[in-house]
């Protein structure tokens, strides 16, 4: 094949799936509401179900919804049938997911499902078929054609029920008011978690790693103060124990071309008295923002009521992934 003939081919593909995926859109309705709300009300767990391909996108529905607030799993229906089926309560909900709305080891459980009393949302492409009759709720993800030209392998149908779960998971995440905080706790790995849940006082430089000189200090006291900490700048604090301004590298700069002696000259004459500010409890990532949004290079940390807790620089936040 040449290049413009495989151009073709995924092309082809690709609005094939694009309109599967865009007929969706009138199929959010009562079916849809009754399985959100079957989930919502659900006091154990989802069950996703499906075979082969649609096994598949079972177990990423599965996997998104316990991202998201909803408790969930795959179980294989065939393995269902050999004992797994203990695994399903009478305070669950089955997502059984099948093109064909036929699949034999899916049909085999659903006696036992209904004995159970296991609420069941259906997810097929036949909305006449024997599972979607036969469950509380049925999610039409019927399409017109695979994009596979064979008309065989599972393509334009497993999108559609794949789209068809995100809608589902993504309605039911907003329904609960899940926070990007609660996102965190199901993502405590990685970058994302350190993100989202590692908090200012957990990296910033405290007690005695903090520079800090009183205001009558001089510029060459305050000099071997920032020097000795090694974060570019050193806070000043009035008598009364009260942070009242900063000095940094840059106002080191802008003194020595003043010309003014190092020696005999006081740090709040010379300090900056409007500096970037943050509490301990804050998110990590905020502080990242508000150094990145001022073109800066450290925080002045804050307790509750106001006293200084610590320092937090860029490197801090390098060092601890969270930018």
């Amino acid at each position: 094949m040449d290049n413009a003939a495989l151009q073709k081919s995924a092309l082809r593909t690709i609005e094939l799936e694009h309109h599967a995926v865009a007929s969706l859109a009138s199929r959010i309705d009562e079916q849809f509401f009754t399985a959100c709300k079957l989930i919502l009300d659900c006091t154990g767990r989802v069950i996703v179900m499906g075979v082969g391909k649609s096994g598949h996108i079972a177990n990423k529905i599965a996997a998104t919804l316990a991202s998201t607030g909803t408790p969930a799993h795959f179980v294989h229906p065939a393995e269902a049938s050999h004992g797994d089926i203990g695994m399903v309560t009478n305070r669950d909900v089955v997502i059984a997911i099948s093109n064909s709305g036929a699949t034999v080891e899916i049909e085999t459980i659903l006696p036992i499902l209904k004995r159970k009393g296991v609420a069941l949302i259906a997810l097929t492409g036949n909305p006449a078929s024997l599972l979607a009759r036969e469950a509380d709720a049925s999610l039409d993800a019927s399409v017109e054609k695979e994009a596979c030209p064979l008309g065989l392998a599972p393509t334009t149908s497993t999108t559609a029920a794949l789209v068809m779960g995100d809608a589902l998971a993504m309605a039911l995440l907003e329904a609960r008011g899940f926070t990007a905080e609660d996102f965190a706790f199901s993502h405590p790995g990685g970058n994302l978690g350190r993100r989202l849940l590692l908090k200012v006082g957990d990296v910033m430089h405290k007690g005695d790693d903090i520079p800090r000189v009183a205001e009558t200090t001089s510029v060459k006291e305050s000099l071997l103060e920032m020097s000795a900490k090694k974060l570019g700048m050193t806070t000043v604090s009035s008598s009364a124990g009260k942070v009242i301004g900063v000095f940094t590298d840059g106002d080191l700069r802008r003194f020595l071309d003043s010309g003014q002696p190092l020696d005999d000259t006081r740090i709040d004459t010379v300090m900056t008295t409007t500096y970037k500010t943050i509490d301990k409890n804050a998110l990590a990532s905020e502080a990242a923002r508000l150094m990145q949004d001022n073109e800066i290079y450290s925080l002045v940390v804050m307790n509750d009521d106001d006293s200084l807790a610590g320092i937090i620089t860029m490197h801090d936040l390098l060092k601890a992934n969270v930018v």
